[in-house]
């Protein structure tokens, strides 16, 4: 192995936290890795991973190196293609990351299109409702849905998705339709946290120009997006979710839109990427992508 391959399994044993993930991703032995990596360590006179027989995590000297192999992978796959035209010029490998909702109701859809126009590109796609480490993980972008907290990361505003409140049918033959904030002392809510054990805000609703929380009861709390939807579906209590996400299951009539008038606060729609010197060709193109694939079920940022 030349030191750009040596880098690159290095890469993806970090970002794999495995030698043996990281071979079996390259078509290398395992044996061949971890090697590498000791070749690399040799090269640098230092530890660059802790190994442990369950798992492998970098060093504080590993975290800078990583970073810096990073920024020469991508500048390599950048020389690489700078004289070829097209969009086909575009190649390498694509780590991103956003919530099981997005990929499934929007990105996967629609992605077959976007590999036929870059076929010299790999995407290892991410689907999970949890807040990844986009630096720590090896993200080269996150589409996030939700406040976003982390100043480290340059942060792309798409817009905002519309919250509306929904109930199944049978919910509703049951417990009858709300129609006033009051209605919702003889109704259930399914409860929605991020990190099980978390406290539920309750029923959220605009009001004088600001967004104020209901307390309200609920037999159900879930942490993530499929299960909320799929309680809602079942009958379980009322949900507040993003309308395109349901959009297909309000039009069958399996959902029903409630209470109209007291919409809850629209969730922005973001894309993070890490702070580099020269964001990678393919990482440009695949945002830019998103937002186009996005912006017609978005709205922006408003007042209550």
């Amino acid at each position: 192995m030349n030191r750009l391959d040596i880098m690159q399994v290095f890469v993806r044993v970090a970002e794999l936290s495995s030698f043996t993930r990281a071979a079996d991703s390259l078509g290398l032995p395992k044996a061949s890795a971890s090697t590498a990596v000791r070749k690399l360590e040799t090269l640098l006179n230092t530890q660059l991973l802790h190994r442990t027989t369950r798992r492998v995590r970098l060093t504080a000297d590993g975290e800078a190196f990583y970073d810096r192999c990073k920024e020469v992978l991508d500048d390599v796959d950048d020389l690489q293609s700078m004289f070829q035209q097209g969009p086909q010029a575009l190649r390498g490998r694509l780590r991103v990351d956003m919530s099981s909702g997005l990929a499934r109701n929007f990105v996967l859809p629609h992605l077959p299109e976007f590999l036929d126009a870059h076929p010299q590109l790999e995407i290892e796609l991410s689907g999970t409702d949890r807040y990844v480490d986009v630096i720590r993980e090896g993200f080269d972008c996150v589409l996030r849905v939700g406040p976003v907290a982390d100043s480290t990361l340059v942060a792309r505003q798409l817009g905002v998705l519309p919250v509306i409140t929904c109930a199944s049918p049978a919910y509703l033959e049951r417990h009858g339709m709300p129609h006033t904030l009051d209605d919702l002392d003889a109704h259930k809510l399914v409860h929605y946290v991020s990190t099980l054990g978390a406290r539920s805000p309750g029923f959220e609703y605009a009001e004088g120009g600001s967004y104020r929380s209901l307390p309200m009861a609920g037999a159900l709390t879930v942490n993530s997006s499929e299960a909320y939807v799929a309680a809602c579906l079942a009958g379980i209590g009322l949900v507040q979710v993003p309308r395109p996400g349901v959009a297909a299951l309000l039009e069958s009539g399996s959902l029903v839109e409630v209470l109209p008038q007291l919409h809850a606060e629209p969730m922005p729609v973001t894309l993070l990427y890490a702070q580099r010197r020269n964001l990678p060709n393919r990482v440009r193109a695949f945002m830019d992508w998103v937002a186009a694939l996005l912006a017609p079920s978005l709205d922006r940022p408003a007042r209550p």
